[in-house]
């Protein structure tokens, strides 16, 4: 079977073939058991269309594909040949950038700038980690003078890699630029909510000139096709960006079943703190962008807002006249900044914490109820007042929704940035170099912006303190994810003492 194709329309491209089926060994597969599920727009609730859904069956056949890539073809393209794949691959995806937007606008619900955004870093993740491949090195030790030491770094092997539905296409380069640069083949799962993006990206690794097998993405369930991928014996290494509550699931799977290696890029409640001293209007642009970038559903969203309290008072009003001038709408619209939620279950979800809001006695400064009357649409609600025991401010709500409170110095500030089971970002505001470096020196996070925040580069190491996760996404960490490090010992004739 060829391939399983439906015409759909976007007002950016026009009628597009979306792909339906399970990618595997270049091509595009029914699932063993026929079984199909309903892709759903966030803006009009409708269906888009249906995708095949992977099974553990399927899984089965996808991960055998890749050992036999692994094992074959694949362990004899050279390094250099894998950047020139890389490379090729990222130059289809800019070539298609307004059809992966628009599909992603689609499926995700995110305004079509933020998609063409996000379509520009997957680019440039695919081209930073094609400059990696031909420079991935061991060493030479000197231990003993009849004896030749060197470490060689080696592709860990098959790596299952299930993406979240916030980011589908840069996640899904974030996990395979470095697994591909290494030498490894992949297995990836898209989430079930956001399959489409992922499935016209699949429709490039062939035409870029990938063999078979070196890179099998299917549609599925987390319960069913993620935890089969999870607990796969043949599947070497995990990777997973999600939550922590499946992360944890994810870890027992793998140290149930053949103990590979895993890591984790898990939920967030970053800590945005704003001393008095600070440029006010640019700490509220930086603050609403944080918070509302994406709808709000993203892991280091900077939820957990901290102003001092000489300007508290200042910046709530400000910051409610900011927030209350984002466009929230149409995704495909030039200026809307904020789409809707991405599923009913994510809506529900987030009204859920606005009520929570409401009930615990934390002051709403606007916001805090639907956007509209179709779509997944929700207004930027911000709280002010916030005690540090709410609901609201120590659970990752992942939407359009923030919580605010004061703190008195910057031992204070500390105290409350770090007062959280997450570690995976934060930011600091303020003019004083030398509070941003003892402020971003103290606090548990991954990352630490200073006067900015939710800015990430492929060069630039990505990952959590605490219960945020373990491993590191982008830069040159991300490499040890995917390597096994092997120390040789020669003999060149020296006695056993």
């Amino acid at each position: 079977m060829a391939g399983v194709f439906v015409e759909l329309s976007t007002p950016i491209t026009g009628p597009y073939q979306q792909p339906t089926g399970l990618f595997i060994n270049n091509e595009f597969v029914p699932g063993v058991d026929g079984s199909s599920f309903e892709v759903i727009n966030p803006s009009t609730e409708e269906v888009i269309c249906k995708v095949h859904e992977a099974t553990a069956k399927d899984v089965d056949i996808a991960v055998a594909a890749a050992r036999k890539a692994f094992e074959g073809p694949w362990r004899r393209v050279t390094p250099s040949q894998r950047a020139v794949l890389l490379n090729k691959l990222a130059d289809l995806a800019e070539q298609k950038t307004d059809l992966l937007a628009a599909v992603e606008s689609l499926d995700n619900g995110k305004s079509i700038t933020m998609a063409r955004g996000d379509v520009s870093a997957v680019v440039a993740t695919l081209r930073y980690y094609a400059g990696w491949a031909d420079k991935i090195e061991g060493r030479t030790i000197d231990i003993k003078p009849d004896m030749f030491h060197y470490t060689r770094r080696e592709p860990i092997g098959v790596c299952g890699q299930i993406i979240p539905w916030n980011f589908p296409l840069l996640m899904l380069a974030w996990k395979i630029g470095p697994a591909l640069a290494t030498g490894n083949t992949i297995v990836l799962k898209t989430a079930e909510q956001t399959p489409l993006s992922a499935l016209v990206f699949a429709s490039l690794v062939k035409e870029a000139g990938f063999l078979p097998g070196v890179l099998n993405i299917i549609s599925g369930f987390g319960k069913t096709a993620g935890a089969a991928l999870s607990a796969h014996p043949d599947v070497d290494k995990i990777a997973f960006t999600g939550s922590t509550i499946v992360g944890r699931a994810i870890m027992k799977a793998a140290a149930e079943s053949n103990l590979k290696k895993v890591t984790l890029e898990l939920g967030g409640k970053s800590p945005n703190i704003v001393f008095d001293d600070a440029d006010i209007e640019d700490a509220i642009s930086w603050v609403n962008f944080g918070i509302y970038y994406n709808h709000g559903q993203c892991c280091c969203a900077g939820s957990r807002i901290y102003v001092q309290e000489g300007i508290y008072d200042k910046f709530v009003e400000a910051f409610k006249r900011r927030a209350e001038q984002n466009k929230v709408g149409d995704p495909f619209h030039p200026e809307t900044f904020q789409g809707p939620q991405v599923s009913q279950l994510q809506y529900e979800r987030i009204m859920g914490y606005i009520q929570s809001g409401k009930e615990e006695g934390a002051r709403l400064v606007t916001g805090g109820d639907r956007h509209g009357d179709k779509g997944y649409f929700i207004q930027p609600t911000i709280f002010a007042d916030v005690k540090q025991d709410m609901k609201i401010m120590q659970e990752e709500i992942f939407g359009p929704v923030c919580a605010i409170a004061k703190f008195k110095d910057i031992d204070d500030a500390i105290r409350l940035g770090n007062d959280t089971s997450y570690g995976l970002a934060a930011s600091v505001h303020t003019k004083d170099l030398n509070t941003a470096i003892r402020v971003s020196n103290a606090l548990k996070a991954g990352t630490v912006w200073v006067n900015c925040h939710n800015l990430l580069f492929p060069q630039a190491s990505f990952g959590g303190f605490k219960a945020s996760g373990i491993g590191r996404e982008l830069g040159e960490a991300a490499l040890d994810n995917y390597t096994e490090l092997k120390t040789v010992a020669i003999n060149m004739g020296g006695n056993l003492f």
